[in-house]
């Protein structure tokens, strides 16, 4: 019997993390790939991650390449191509250079392995998972965004630090657009069941909430580029879910049509991921002044989408 497969696009920071999480957590075999330019790099990471099997314990098979038929048979296939952010841009600044990236790995992908389920971590991130829905043509339950898992990793290591618990033990959700008006819900976070409230001050909680959502801009301004760890480990717990068929509730970029109102577009909400992908966007209580935040995020989606649209009409 076949080991499951992940192949990751892009063998820069986040991509080649990706392929170290997943190999560490032995999900399957691993394809590394990049642009014949830097196919050495994808080689040479493949390598050097396979020489940690014997170590670590893991006997995944990892291949670095520029060879798109080496992603033929993928379960997972992870999108991490695409610009970083540099100090001083906005997402939105990345969107026209990453379109034309991500609509060509694309093309590749469905070519290749055209019954994977696609991971998009490219920025800005709802713009690229919509790109990738456009031009693969996959069903909406094989498209995802990476987003919500990253979100709510920060957000939940900034409720551990200010208590000074565990991080296992703080449970939170966030949703909306991926960006600085992702939508918190502090009314939905609780450690080890108590309601966060019951432990910090509103005070404090608010400041969370917004170190959460400019997370990503700090650590771009500490090292000068964006974040790979936490974005490579949120991706591969959602391959993980989607390879083990664990039905794990997660909050990822997801097509919603009546969900929320949303009217067609990928954003953030929780869902169920399984072997079939997105197996089912979950709908929770929004008070008024969450429905808001929610709709100004999705607004902002949606004047994304709207870049893509009027740069690229074959993705209308």
């Amino acid at each position: 019997m076949s080991r499951p497969k992940i192949s990751v696009i892009g063998a820069g920071n986040v991509g080649a993390t990706c392929a170290h999480w997943a190999a560490a957590k032995e999900l399957g075999d691993i394809v590394l790939v990049d642009i014949p330019d830097k196919v050495g790099v994808a080689q040479g990471k493949a390598l050097d991650l396979a020489c940690c099997g014997p170590i670590e314990r893991f006997d995944s098979k990892i291949t670095g390449t520029s060879d798109y038929e080496d992603v033929a048979g993928s379960d997972v296939v992870i999108i991490t191509a695409g610009l970083p952010r540099k100090p001083g841009m906005s997402r939105d600044d990345l969107i026209a250079t990453n379109v034309k990236i991500v609509k060509s790995v694309s093309e590749q992908v469905a070519k290749h392995a055209p019954d994977s389920v696609v991971i998009v971590v490219a920025n800005p991130l709802d713009a690229m998972v919509y790109t990738a829905w456009k031009t693969t043509g996959f069903p909406t339950n094989r498209i995802l965004g990476q987003a919500g898992c990253l979100d709510v990793a920060r957000f939940r290591t900034f409720i551990a630090m200010e208590i000074g618990c565990s991080v296992e033990d703080v449970t939170a959700l966030l949703m909306g657009g991926h960006g600085d008006d992702m939508v918190p819900l502090p009314r939905y976070t609780s450690v080890h069941g108590i309601p966060v409230q019951q432990l910090l001050s509103d005070e404090t909680i608010t400041a969370c909430v917004e170190r959460a959502k400019v997370g990503g801009g700090e650590i771009v301004k500490l090292m000068g580029t964006s974040a790979y760890y936490a974005p490579a480990s949120g991706s591969v717990q959602m391959a993980e879910a989607i390879i083990k068929d664990k039905k794990r509730i997660l909050p990822c970029a997801a097509y919603c049509d009546a969900e929320y109102g949303v009217g067609g577009y990928f954003v953030g909400v929780p869902c169920i991921l399984g072997a079939g992908g997105m197996e089912q966007v979950i709908e929770i209580d929004l008070d008024n002044e969450e429905q808001g935040l929610m709709d100004e995020s999705v607004s902002h989606v949606k004047d994304l989408v709207g870049v893509v649209r009027e740069t690229f009409p074959e993705l209308v």
